[in-house]
């Protein structure tokens, strides 16, 4: 390992300087460690083997350092729980599950938890690999939407490693933007995704960790039955967040909005999003008529209405712009030949989605909340006019419709009839 003597920073053996303050690297044990902590973890050896070499971030459950293996001579992450939170046994039973899961799961796009133990100051530590790179949430922040392309590969790799623990019976349940980590390469992002903490394990003799009264998960990607606490919660909550995770990078905007936990649940449980494509003002590429269909199916309110799982959603996005094969081949495709494919469909697809249908086919729509809200049975749709025929005929070709299959000859007869009685009632009054 080599590292930075300004900030500190472990690289690979095989990198000559630092992009953070752009200086050369020496080997890490030539590096003295600079700086300190509340906690004086700092430059000391933890677990008799992980050189402290800075504090990475400071979480509401614990603190995240940069270390040096020394036995391995590696580079990993140590996680340590706060004190307070050392003396929750749930907190730190979580806390060893996302070790005893890591363990189960052999997908690369799952973090990879190394090792779990004591402290010596009477506190527990998650060993993990070091990534470089950023969370999904940091990326939205700057970018607000992703391409398409960048989406398909992101998604495509986040269901390879759920589904596989859906496979174990094992439900992520907690699935957001702050979870899915972006590790950047020349060919794309490598996504993992972290923090199997939370998991549930529908397994027979799963040990349930969730205390009465509570809610696990971000309120903006939860689906209706999580929010209800449902005991019938499996694989399909995660798909339902996934869909509002594609939903977010591609629209800009989250599907749910409120100002707070209780009032976004409330339109969790009530209200239809609306399509992708009719937020498409701002994000950067236009939505297929498909991949609406892809994303909405996610999110049903319904578990059984909704797609079955994360391949199926991953396969679903990817076809609906125009992409042959299924997710297993985009993961590993890399981003810029995927959006030379989506570029060069997507034109056709869009033309399609515009296209008039013929004559007696009604247009497909997304029913909207006043639908929801009321009982009476909708209107039927008029067609779609046919080509050459103006919005303006069709309407007005609308009003008089009820009128357009009597004869010609009824209306004329019926206003000289009218004009007729009128004569012989004015014939008689005046008599």
């Amino acid at each position: 390992m080599r590292a930075c003597r300004v900030c500190g920073r472990l690289y690979p053996e095989d990198a000559s300087f630092c992009p953070v303050d752009g200086q050369g690297l020496y080997s890490a044990t030539q590096v003295p460690v600079a700086g300190s902590d509340s906690s004086g973890r700092v430059g000391k050896i933890l677990l008799e083997r992980y050189q402290v070499r800075r504090v990475i971030a400071d979480g509401g459950t614990g603190r995240v350092y940069e270390a040096l293996d020394l036995a391995e001579q590696r580079h990993v992450a140590l996680k340590v729980l706060h004190p307070e939170v050392a003396r929750d046994e749930v907190a730190v039973e979580r806390f060893k599950r996302e070790f005893e899961v890591s363990a189960q799961l052999s997908s690369v796009h799952v973090v990879d938890v190394l090792d779990f133990r004591s402290t010596q100051d009477g506190g527990f530590a998650l060993v993990m690999e070091f990534l470089y790179g950023e969370e999904l949430r940091s990326t939205l922040r700057r970018e607000r939407s992703l391409t398409p392309e960048r989406v398909v590969r992101m998604l495509s790799q986040v269901a390879l490693a759920v589904d596989e623990a859906h496979e174990k019976r094992l439900v992520h349940r907690d699935l957001k933007p702050e979870n899915l980590f972006l590790c950047q390469t020349s060919d794309g992002d490598i996504v993992k995704v972290l923090d199997f903490g939370s998991v549930r394990d529908n397994g027979s003799a799963a040990k349930k960790l969730t205390m009465m009264g509570t809610t696990i998960g971000s309120p903006y990607y939860m689906p209706p039955e999580q929010a209800q606490g449902l005991e019938t919660l499996d694989r399909r909550a995660d798909v339902w967040a996934l869909g509002a995770i594609a939903y977010e990078c591609l629209t800009g905007e989250i599907p749910f909005k409120g100002v707070n936990g209780p009032s976004i649940l409330l339109e969790i449980l009530t209200k239809q999003p609306a399509p992708p494509s009719q937020l498409t003002a701002r994000s950067r590429a236009d939505v297929p008529p498909a991949v609406d269909a892809a994303v909405l199916r996610a999110l049903e309110k319904s578990a059984g209405a909704r797609t079955a799982s994360a391949g199926e959603l991953a396969d679903a996005l990817g076809h609906g712009y125009g992409l042959d094969g299924t997710h297993a081949d985009w993961a590993v495709t890399a981003e810029h030949q995927l959006g030379g494919l989506i570029a060069a469909r997507l034109p056709r697809l869009m033309e399609h989605a515009t296209l008039p249908r013929p004559s007696g086919v009604a247009p497909q729509r997304v029913p909207s909340e006043a639908d929801q809200a009321s009982e009476v049975a909708p209107e039927p749709v008029a067609s779609a006019p046919p080509s050459g025929v103006s919005a303006r005929s069709l309407h007005a070709g609308a009003i008089t419709r009820t009128g357009a299959s009597r004869p010609v000859w009824l209306a004329p007869l019926l206003v000289a009839v009218v004009a007729l009685l009128a004569g012989v009632v004015l014939t008689l009054l005046l008599i």
